[in-house]
């Protein structure tokens, strides 16, 4: 039961960062986008390119933070790879690394560039 709540609890979390994305003008190019290095929660894009999201969800934005591990950056920037291989420009597609913070009120914080300033 645990788990199940925990799943629902994600999925609603990246829904949240999803419309807060959209209400910043960006589009959602992909939600829990699957390769074979792992998946990306939350795919975003907006004029300048392309932004992979992590979400976290926690009872604060620090305790979100503490959960984005360095194995977990790394499978990102691995999974990154793989998607952007896809892309028309490849490898040289403008891209950023998020972290998405959602707090136990469903309030969200966007940490640009997160992977170098968590």
């Amino acid at each position: 039961m645990r788990g199940q709540v925990a799943f629902h609890a994600g999925h609603a979390a990246e829904a949240v960062v999803a419309r807060h994305y959209e209400s910043l003008g960006y589009t959602v190019a992909d939600v829990r986008w699957r390769g074979t290095a792992g998946e990306v929660d939350l795919i975003v894009r907006d004029i300048a390119g392309l932004v992979f999201v992590e979400v976290k969800k926690s009872d604060s934005f620090d305790a979100a933070a503490a959960r984005l591990t360095a194995r977990q950056m790394r499978r990102i920037y691995t999974a990154a790879e793989e998607y952007l291989a896809g892309q028309p420009l490849g490898s040289l597609t403008e891209a950023r690394f998020d972290a998405a913070l959602v707090d136990g009120t469903g309030r969200v914080q966007i940490v640009e560039n997160a992977f170098g300033a968590l």
